[in-house]
């Protein structure tokens, strides 16, 4: 009888024992970053804009500005932007929440990189991690005109706009 309990024992501690398994979290958003964002990253949260002093929210492909002493949401720039060419000036990946809660912080510790055009951005880059990168025009601006690729936009045209063509 002894025998009996103690296998049953040993038997329902085998069962109740979890097996320890190790959990990784990865996120990857780069399909979601606009082509004018910089490369190297696999996620953003958040660009800083150190040359406005703003942020553009990458999931929510918004800008975050401060206009009448409050942070606002914009789909675009305001026009007082409308000088801010974002394809050729320099983005921090800020990956925190709500940033400009601590913009005092943030704008002192990138304040060096204002007036900075050596960043290379994701519509440039030659990398495989961005081809078939998402597009603002949902990539049906190109066509193929005698075995070659031609494109049927002027990306350097919109400079403010947030990726998104209309």
């Amino acid at each position: 009888m002894k025998k009996i309990i103690l296998t049953a024992i040993i038997l329902l501690s085998c069962l109740s024992v979890k097996i320890a398994s190790a959990q990784i979290s990865l996120s990857i958003n780069i399909g979601s970053q606009p082509e004018w964002g910089p490369t190297g990253y696999d996620h953003a949260d958040y660009y800083y804009l150190p040359d406005i002093d703003s942020y553009y929210d990458v999931n929510a492909h918004q800008y975050v500005y401060m206009n009448n002493n409050a942070w606002v949401r914009g789909a675009a720039l305001p026009p007082r932007y409308g000088n801010y060419d974002v394809y050729h000036s320099y983005k921090v990946v800020v990956n925190q929440r709500t940033p400009w809660v601590h913009n005092d912080v943030i704008r002192q510790k990138y304040s060096s990189y204002r007036g900075r055009r050596d960043q290379t951005v994701i519509r440039d880059s030659k990398e495989v991690k961005y081809t078939n990168h998402w597009r603002g025009d949902r990539g049906n601006s190109r066509r193929v005109v005698d075995h070659k690729t031609v494109r049927d936009d002027h990306r350097d045209d919109d400079h403010r706009g947030d990726g998104h063509r209309n």
